[in-house]
């Protein structure tokens, strides 16, 4: 591993290609490095957690109308839709379109937290269509897919977009470059190319997942993808990107993130090194942002000790800075507060989410965030009640470049009328890789049988799971059999009019 620096250069000093960072990525994704056994079998793992996650989203308003968009733009020789008939085949970057908000829709896959937010897992849809669409093998996808995630994972270590209210995209769309150009085995100079108009042109602010959240969280890394793929597709074609995008006098860093002063360490593997980063990586146990797995678990933990629930006084919960200013009274967002509030803003809310898991003592990716559910007298009045509270501890947990100290856990005070106190702690979601019980294969496989058993049927649902764990045996053209299809009379239809 390498340290890679970054600072901004001005227009008049001619920096190499060889010194950017938007080549070095390129360098990471052209150079063929062994796969890891264990990396392997983790790509593996997410896209049986990604198919899960896509598949009990199917029907949801987001979903269907990205599919409908992607059903308008059909290719004899394209790439599969998910629940869609195998026979049918569409552009890949429609397919990526579509797939992509499936995946995302519910906030149930995987992430990575450091510097900055990520979901890794939402680079697999445009990668699979892409894969598809070019007739590639098993191999090659899970080369893309592991050279995605080390991108991906090491901007996110040493890059902070949030910072500047500028959405974790702009990481996605680099990554998604760099793993297709791995993937299709492109040279250096065309994933060079085609990572600096990805991240060129996946800019966007934050407000997506601030305020009145829109389906637009949903749809936003899909579009990343999208963007990623035709970028790949220009620069095979020779055209060239705003260059060097990173350090530019004008570039990203310059004019949007730290400013002209700006200067950041991003590692990167050697040349040839194997690509391990994608194991940094954990999914989720529960439908909700990722901050808020480990209080989940400690909520339903607690339930057992506070034996009457009215008689909670209040509940403090002190966390990292990203916590308590993201998804917690930090933000100063009185949507996070609302019953009114959509599904989207709910589960970014830790207030929301630590008053059901504390009430129910389990939580489902559907009924817990029911209008019902959240408009319940004795949900609010604990919701209400909660404050949350940075703690320099926990942030400085959050941010240790150690794995298995790194932690995204919290300090809960629960006060009760009586003037008890009722004190618990986590540092790692239960399911985390250094948690209490991790998630194995067999986790995945339940996730996935759990979240499609009412949608799959039985036989497709097997049919799924043998080829996906036998990935890396698929031939060339096989990539198809990794799409899920669902008998026709269960997808829902959006049939209002649009351009297309």
């Amino acid at each position: 591993m390498i340290i890679h620096k970054v600072k901004v250069y001005p227009s008049k000093v001619h920096l190499p290609k060889n010194k950017q960072l938007a080549w070095k990525i390129a360098e990471i994704a052209s150079d063929n490095a062994k796969l890891s056994k264990d990396a392997i079998e983790m790509a593996i793992n997410r896209i049986i957690d990604n198919a899960s996650v896509a598949i009990a989203s199917l029907n949801r308003k987001p979903v269907i109308s990205s599919r409908e968009m992607a059903l308008k733009h059909s290719r004899k020789n394209g790439a599969t839709l998910f629940g869609i008939s195998n026979k049918l085949k569409f552009d890949c970057e429609w397919a990526a379109w579509s797939n992509g908000t499936a995946v995302r829709e519910l906030d149930f896959h995987d992430t990575f937290l450091a510097a900055d937010y990520s979901h890794p897992g939402d680079n697999i849809p445009p990668l699979i269509s892409v894969a598809q669409q070019n007739k590639k093998s098993g191999l090659d996808l899970l080369k893309g897919i592991i050279t995605a995630y080390e991108v991906q994972v090491n901007l996110v270590k040493g890059i902070c977009l949030h910072k500047h209210k500028v959405d974790h995209i702009a990481h996605l769309g680099p990554s998604v470059a760099a793993g297709i150009g791995s993937m299709l085995r492109l040279n250096t100079e065309t994933i060079y190319q085609a990572v600096q108009q990805a991240l060129h042109t996946t800019i966007s602010t934050r407000q997506s997942r601030k305020g009145e959240i829109s389906s637009w969280k949903a749809y936003a890394p899909a579009h990343a993808g999208k963007l990623a793929i035709e970028a790949v597709d220009r620069v095979m074609r020779g055209e060239g990107a705003p260059s060097p995008i990173y350090e530019g006098e004008d570039s990203v860093i310059a004019r949007i993130l730290d400013g002209k002063k700006a200067s950041y360490k991003i590692p990167l593997p050697k040349k040839n090194e194997t690509k391990k980063a994608i194991l940094e990586t954990y999914t989720k146990e529960y439908s909700a942002e990722y901050q808020s797995q480990a209080l989940i678990d400690l909520a339903k933990k607690l339930k057992k000790k506070v034996q009457n629930l009215n008689q909670i006084k209040k509940i403090d919960i002190y966390t990292s800075h990203h916590t308590h200013y993201v998804i917690g009274t930090g933000a100063n967002d009185p949507q996070k507060m609302d019953p009114n509030a959509s599904r989207e803003t709910l589960d970014h809310s830790i207030m929301y989410i630590f008053a059901v898991a504390l009430e129910d003592g389990v939580w489902h990716h559907v009924k817990s965030y029911s209008k019902a559910r959240a408009k319940r007298k004795s949900t609010i009045k604990i919701w209400r009640s909660i404050k949350t509270y940075e703690d320099k501890r926990w942030t400085k947990k959050y941010h240790d470049p150690d794995p298995k100290k790194k932690s995204f856990g919290a300090k809960v005070v629960i006060t009760l009328k009586n003037g008890k106190k009722i004190t618990e702690q986590q540092d790692k979601a239960d399911a985390h890789p250094y948690g209490s019980r991790p998630f194995k294969r067999q986790n995945y496989i339940n996730k996935f049988l759990t979240l499609t058993e009412d949608i799959l049927d039985k036989k497709e649902s097997d049919r799924f799971l043998r080829t996906v764990q036998n990935l890396k045996r698929l031939k060339r053209g096989q990539i198809d059999r990794l799409n899920l299809e669902v008998k026709k009379s269960k997808i829902k239809r959006n049939l209002k009019k649009g351009i297309f």
